[in-house]
């Protein structure tokens, strides 16, 4: 059976090269909305920390029609850390819309997602998006597709993709970047042409792999995945299996059965091959099982997810202050938590430390991490999290590391102050070119040596660079990186920060704090410029005296302190701090709140 009436997609690019504008201009052109209908930008980035950051971090699946067709489009992720979502969501579809930037050109993720398409035999259509843009390099960019392409291995069809130039914010598109039409009927016609329609046995046995999984408080977990084979019916009793055997089979039966139609869940009674659907009432489902027919348990096989190459511990928060923001605070509910995490995100490992009220969390990068950090923030959790630390492996009796591929994109005036601190971090260049009034440089580079690196990079370009990484594979151990070159400075006694105080401090180094602030004893409360810890009183008053005149402290004057991020926060520690996180407040603490302590720990550690 051909389905000739439904096309599955997905729309894979490099992060910011445009995937949700052009997804709402292909919803609005597919019909899905009235009119008259108020509809806000980017409406496929649904949460609210996807919305802030402009950035996606989940696969959403939507669908729109044309000419009679459905095209379901799944919307994935470009940011390098969610690249688990990405994978898990292309044995979905049968053909993928590779987006480029039209200046940017080929970048880090879209060599990665690329590949993984390729490595399914998928068909893809090439979209130069953003040909508005004043320096737009069409052909150039073509040609940069077609070269990557070939370094791919693709095959002779791959090589053969039609190109489609478009402007995801102008609703518009076209065969030729000169002359552009004024809509996306271009796409859409070269989607129904090229990408292949589903098909399979829809007399056979039920089969059907679980891609991705919601979640919903009210029916709990929901699995969404593709029919392979046979029909899918409400109530049917079905068995659930693992084709790589990790799990005993199960039974379950399916209690509802949903359809996307534009950005709605709509019940349906049945489906058939090729269908996405969403299906809920089976406890326990997980991402990678086959849904299969009850006499006919024959899992389909499921991509390997790349491991996690960073992690962090988890623990309770320890401080004088813990327990004061937090809804969630013991290390029993900062565990199901996590657990529960899992169950939505392949590539997330947690695993049991040493103590009982910690855990180690490893991910993809700093950012997938500390977006779960945020988003166990705004949930009421309150947590202390450890700096990050790679993943080392043994491979042939060698001590290995991950390492990245990192794209620059930078203003000439900062090539050499860059390449400096790429020196410094063990980067090895690969390759160096100017594009425009800007150069682009590609190194190899350990993971390591990207841990606090990105606001010196911002503050070495003055704001104006660009760098993306993305996960290359391992290489023998690289030896001693210097991760922080400053120190901290440390409040002395539990208390208020005080004008006084701060203005004593502030000669120092600069603050992370203001005046009025509640501080503990080992709380950072700002950086020195010099290595080495610095111990400040930021809770120390003036003393009055008899001649002490009313206006004496006016004079005082703090200069304005440094808000840090989770994000800053996390890149700043060292190995003997902790960053606490409430929903209130982000706060960098030493381990060993003591002085005394601390020193004697130091002291041991030299010996």
């Amino acid at each position: 059976m051909v389905r000739e009436d439904l096309r599955n997609i997905a729309i894979i690019a490099h992060v910011d090269h445009g995937k949700t504008t052009l997804v709402d201009e292909m919803l609005k052109q597919g019909g899905v909305f009235r009119e008259n209908q108020e509809v806000n930008e980017r409406v496929m980035d649904s949460n609210d920390l996807e919305r802030e950051r402009g950035i996606t971090i989940l696969s959403k699946n939507t669908s729109c029609m044309y000419n009679g067709v459905k095209i379901n489009i799944v919307d994935t992720p470009g940011h390098a850390d969610f690249s688990g979502e990405v994978e898990r969501i292309l044995k979905m579809v049968n053909g993928v819309l590779l987006l480029v930037d039209s200046f940017e050109g080929t970048m880090p993720q879209t060599r990665f997602v690329l590949q993984k398409a390729l490595e399914l035999g998928h068909k893809i259509i090439v979209v130069v998006n953003k040909t508005d843009r004043p320096d737009a390099r069409n052909h150039e960019v073509v040609d940069e597709v077609l070269e990557l392409l070939l370094d791919l291995d693709a095959t002779e069809e791959q090589l053969d993709s039609p190109v489609v130039f478009c402007s995801g914010r102008l609703g518009c598109s076209s065969y030729d970047p000169d002359n552009m039409g004024t809509d996306f009927k271009p796409l859409f016609d070269k989607i129904l042409e090229h990408i292949d329609p589903p098909e399979g046995d829809n007399t056979g046995a039920l089969q059907m792999l679980v891609s991705s999984i919601d979640y919903n408080d009210y029916v709990g977990r929901i699995a969404v995945g593709r029919i392979e084979r046979g029909v899918i019916k409400q109530n049917q009793e079905v068995v659930i299996c693992d084709y790589h055997g990790t799990h005993e089979p199960f039974k379950g039966k399916i209690v509802s059965l949903y359809q996307y139609e534009g950005l709605n869940k709509i019940p349906c009674e049945t489906a058939t091959v090729g269908d996405i659907v969403c299906i809920s009432g089976i406890e326990g489902i997980t991402i990678g099982q086959t849904i299969c027919d009850v006499n006919t348990p024959e899992p389909l096989p499921f991509v390997k997810i790349s491991e996690p190459t960073v992690e962090m511990t988890f623990s309770v928060n320890s401080s004088p202050f813990a327990g004061q923001d937090g809804k969630y605070v013991t290390s029993r509910q900062i565990r199901d938590r996590l657990m529960k995490e899992t169950l939505k995100d392949v590539s997330l490992r947690v695993t049991d430390s040493e103590t009982a009220d910690s855990m180690n969390v490893a991910g993809r990068g700093e950012m997938h991490l500390s977006i779960l950090i945020e988003t166990m923030r705004r949930e009421g959790y309150e947590l202390s999290v450890s700096t990050p630390r790679v993943l080392y492996k043994e491979i042939d009796g060698q001590k290995c590391e991950p390492v990245e591929r990192l794209v620059i994109d930078i203003p000439e005036s900062a090539v050499g102050a860059v390449m400096e601190k790429m020196g410094q971090r063990k980067g090895e260049l690969q390759e160096m070119h100017p594009i425009g009034s800007r150069t682009r440089l590609e190194y190899i580079i350990p993971s390591r040596g990207l841990f606090g690196y990105r606001s010196e990079f911002l503050t070495d370009t003055k704001g104006e660079g660009v760098m993306n990484s993305i996960f290359e594979g391992y290489k023998p151990y690289y030896g001693n990186i210097p991760r922080r070159t400053v120190g901290s400075l440390v409040a002395w006694e539990t208390g208020t920060a005080v004008t006084y105080g701060l203005f004593n401090a502030q000669e120092r180094g600069t603050l992370f704090i203001d005046a009025g602030v509640p501080v503990y004893e080992g709380m950072v409360v700002g950086v020195s410029p010099k290595a080495g810890d610095i111990v400040v009183n930021v809770c120390k008053k003036k003393h009055l005296t008899n001649t002490r005149a009313s206006g004496s402290d006016d004079a005082l004057k703090l200069i304005p302190y440094k808000h840090m991020s989770l994000e800053e926060s996390l890149e700043f520690i060292q190995d003997d701090e902790l960053v606490e996180v409430t929903p209130k407040n982000i706060r960098i603490r030493k381990v060993i709140l003591e002085r005394d302590l601390r020193l004697k720990a130091e002291a041991k550690q030299k010996k």
